[in-house]
């Protein structure tokens, strides 16, 4: 490892389409490395070229126009794959390197929106996620939560007509994915931040690195 030995810290945003994560994501890998700490910045589905290449079949199905796509278990299994390839080959090498991974969606993202919204259940993602990524979690959880209204117009603005198989799906399976989130973050509240994403970028990064405080005082300690 460098950075004295030190292991790097892993932060995943969470929340639902049009939340921020992105943004987000980008505006604490500036602020890290203006602390002189070196940041990966990277995203679910996708990080290495085998997970990028599943996210383009997760979002973009083989089929006719109007097929239903992937069943629920094909895209859970879909998912668990292309996050076992981001995990080993990217986000613990980085890690071990002492670089602070930053991630547009972790596994969280696959227990709302598959395990919750979709039906399989927690017990069903999780034992996934040990297998294929030892489960690892996150040092820090960052969930934005935005007012579905909002989110309507980001969207509008951000995609235009353009939607994903995901994204385009109902506004009660997006409500629905935004309860499981918030079930989660209640049930593990040392593990998240929720963060409401609703504000202007600025200040919701300001509540995002006050978050993160308790891990920048450990990390120097």
């Amino acid at each position: 490892m460098t950075d004295g030995g030190k292991r790097g810290r892993f932060i995943a945003f969470e929340g639902g389409e049009g939340a921020g994560k992105s943004t987000q994501a980008k505006l604490l890998a500036d602020a890290l490395r203006s602390r002189g700490i070196s940041v990966d910045v990277t995203r679910e589905p996708g990080g290495t070229a085998g997970a990028e290449a599943i996210r383009h079949l997760l979002l973009h199905p083989p089929g006719e126009e109007g097929d239903a796509g992937w069943g629920a278990r094909a895209e859970a299994l879909l998912f668990a794959a292309a996050r076992a390839d981001h995990v080993e080959r990217r986000i613990r090498p980085a890690m071990d390197n002492g670089t602070w991974v930053v991630c547009d969606r972790f596994v969280d993202s696959s227990r709302a929106y598959q395990g919750g919204a979709g039906g399989l259940g927690d017990e069903a993602i999780t034992a996934l996620h040990n297998f294929g990524s030892r489960g690892l979690r996150p040092d820090l959880t960052i969930l934005l939560e935005v007012d579905p209204d909002q989110v309507e117009e980001r969207l509008a603005i951000r995609d235009g007509d353009e939607v994903d198989a995901i994204g385009g799906r109902s506004s009660e399976y997006h409500r629905n994915v935004a309860a499981c989130f918030n079930a989660l973050a209640k049930a593990d509240p040392k593990g998240f931040a929720v963060i409401d994403g609703s504000g202007d970028a600025d200040a919701v990064h300001a509540e995002v690195l006050k978050a993160l405080e308790p891990l920048f005082e450990s990390s120097a300690a």
